[in-house]
């Protein structure tokens, strides 16, 4: 088939390789570049990916405004979505005779939204996966083509989870396009009553709030593992946590206060118990595991983080 690929971040990457060695991609369409640290101009990985493969490249400021007549005149047979990261209007639904189909990085109906990924690792599920679903105005209510799943391993972060669920993805699609080529594809709707919705990280979750149970606080350093990267702070400079476990030694002390230090663990108080801290970045400092940040410093017993 002719296929449209349209996605942006590293996500899609595995999907389009994939889309690529079974169908012809007439196109591939991302958002447009960002302007950098120090007014440097930012390739998005697939646009990287697609001027490494002479692939036909488009990028509109509003795909829905800008993008009809363009993307009409490619003929696809079917747009593929990716973490694409614009609304679609009716319009560009319709260009396709198979329409548009999207590779979501959860479970339908749970966890609809911008970030399922991340959700998936903060709220503590121990399963999730990939849904491929056609796409209509609502977001991610589409009717569902096929699912995969697969288990969130202990202690996994967000972005170690993240490149499983790009293979998983690329999997999925494939078999998708094949059912659909062949005329096989079932569209089973979505149960509405058991939908969620998961927006963007935004800034204010990213500070870590010591006063929650620990599994919530290990699980909101997980998912923000590599990016943005939770973060409390110390003596007033923040401090930047990449890794936690559960500490098993029970402790008594108001939420953030460090209760041990050593040369090789530092235990910090959550809401019901302590936490060891793993892997951490000072202010203006590299990213190191425990044992370095200590052999350079240490943090005294009675020290609370968090505050300003």
């Amino acid at each position: 088939m002719r296929v449209v690929f349209l996605g942006t971040p590293d996500f899609g990457i595995p999907a389009l390789q994939r889309i690529m060695n079974y169908h012809e991609v007439v196109g591939c369409v991302c958002q447009p570049d960002k302007i950098g640290a120090r007014g440097k101009t930012e390739f998005s990985p697939v646009k990287k990916f697609a001027l490494q493969h002479a692939l036909p490249l488009f990028q509109f400021e509003k795909i829905s405004r800008d993008g009809a007549e363009t993307l009409r005149d490619l003929h696809p047979d079917i747009m593929v979505t990716a973490a694409y990261g614009q609304i679609l209007s009716q319009e560009i639904i319709d260009i396709a005779p198979h329409g548009i189909i999207n590779i979501h990085g959860s479970l339908l109906p749970k966890l609809r939204g911008a970030a399922p990924i991340q959700y998936a690792v903060l709220e503590g599920l121990d399963r999730t996966g990939i849904t491929v679903l056609n796409t209509v105005r609502k977001v991610d209510a589409g009717e569902i083509i096929l699912q995969k799943s697969l288990d969130i391993l202990p202690y996994e972060t967000c972005g170690e989870l993240f490149e499983r669920m790009a293979q998983l993805g690329a999997e999925a699609i494939v078999e998708a396009l094949d059912l659909i080529q062949r005329g096989k594809a079932v569209y089973t709707p979505q149960n509405e009553e058991e939908a969620t919705f998961c927006g963007k990280i935004t800034s204010e979750q990213e500070r870590i709030d010591w006063n929650r149970p620990r599994r919530e606080v290990i699980n909101l350093v997980r998912a923000l593992n590599p990016n943005p990267v939770a973060w409390t702070t110390v003596n007033g400079k923040r401090l930047r946590i990449y890794a936690l476990r559960p500490c098993e030694d029970d402790f008594c002390g108001r939420a953030g206060e460090i209760v041990q230090s050593g040369k090789k663990v530092l235990s910090v108080m959550c809401g019901d118990g302590a936490v060891n801290i793993v892997e951490l970045q000072a202010e203006n400092a590299r990213r190191m595991d425990i044992v370095s940040f200590l052999n350079g410093r240490r943090l005294p017993v009675g020290t609370v983080l968090g505050e300003l």
